[in-house]
């Protein structure tokens, strides 16, 4: 089997590209090779290990997940502020200025992360990796309230140093579908249609995750090209998603492809009012994209993705040892 030590965005095994700075696994029992040694089929793991239960109980797990916390509040803030700042602004192209600082601030938020939890730092990451099984469910689960938390404190810093005329006008820079603008008659209803906005969450996530993510899950590219390249591919990527959803709907109301559930969930907590008006899409768009680049990792051959038997966290996997199987 092939290592998987270079998988950029981490396994239990190692959260970095060369396999330093580890974030172990705890367990109270010895731990089992999901491969032996001569790569035959895998031992037998029950559903707890699958889950990895153990991870709930494991400080390292936690302490980790503080990285996700202030990593996720500190990109909050920096995107909101970015998304204020450039539209406050006179540029003529705000919608590209925009999507440039946010590749840039979210290549350096994930370099900064990565050694610490692996550099999530969204749900659409860890829900993935723990599809795959490159985590534990479990990890997942602790991973994205700490970015939830972390999306809300830095949603409260944000509203902190804003005036309070900029955060009625920019709604803290949260994801909108909609916005209530005076018309000539009253107040009108401005933005996407909700079928369409979901549609762009799903879409999005579905290319950021195979135009980018991939190469950090297949240990392969991450070796081949290092993690550096890969996270700023990463950053590109997520710019370029943001830049393509607020310029081709070209509806204002609409604040573009959210692609980070957390994100959205910060401001809307904190500012409350129209940002939960079609909020449930920032969340349902992303898991149906997560649940179809999973099925996609699953139809392609098993030797262009990771090895023969995949990770030991694998959705399927989980399934198959909730049942009993040990096919």
């Amino acid at each position: 089997m092939a290592s998987n030590s270079n998988v950029v965005f981490g396994d239990e095994e190692s959260q970095l590209s060369g396999g330093t700075n580890r974030v172990q696994p705890c367990s109270s029992t010895p731990r089992k090779n999901t491969i032996d040694d001569e790569g035959k089929k895998p031992n037998f793991l029950s559903f707890s290990e699958r889950l990895g239960v153990p991870d709930f109980f494991c400080l390292d797990v936690w302490r980790a997940s503080m990285g996700e916390l202030l990593g996720t509040a500190v990109l909050v803030f920096m995107l909101d502020t970015i998304v204020i700042s450039t539209f406050e602004s006179d540029t003529k192209m705000p919608n590209l200025i925009m999507s440039i600082l946010i590749a840039v601030v979210i290549t350096i938020l994930l370099l900064a992360v990565v050694p610490v939890s692996g550099g999530h730092i969204n749900p659409v990451i860890s829900f993935s990796a723990a599809l795959v099984g490159i985590i534990s469910m479990s990890r997942a689960i602790i991973y994205i309230m700490a970015q939830c938390i972390g999306a809300i404190l830095g949603a409260l810093a944000l509203r902190a140093v804003v005036s309070s005329s900029i955060e009625d006008t920019f709604s803290l820079g949260g994801c909108t579908v909609t916005i209530i603008a005076p018309g000539p008659n009253g107040p009108i209803t401005l933005g996407l249609e909700t079928a369409q906005a979901l549609w762009l969450e799903i879409f999005c996530t579905f290319v950021f995750l195979f135009a980018s993510i991939w190469m950090a899950y297949d240990h392969r590219q991450a070796k081949a090209l290092g993690h550096v390249t890969v996270l700023s591919i990463v950053g590109v990527v997520l710019g370029l998603l943001v830049f393509i959803s607020t310029t081709v709907t070209g509806k204002k109301g609409y604040g573009g492809a959210g692609i980070n559930p957390a994100r959205c969930l910060g401001p809307a907590i904190i500012r409350g009012g129209h940002l939960w008006d079609g909020h449930w899409i920032f969340w349902v768009g992303p898991t149906i994209g997560c649940v179809a680049f999973y099925v996609y990792t699953k139809i392609i051959p098993a030797k262009h993705f990771n090895a023969e038997y995949g990770y030991k966290h694998d959705f399927v996997g989980v399934v198959k040892a909730l049942f009993g199987s040990n096919v």
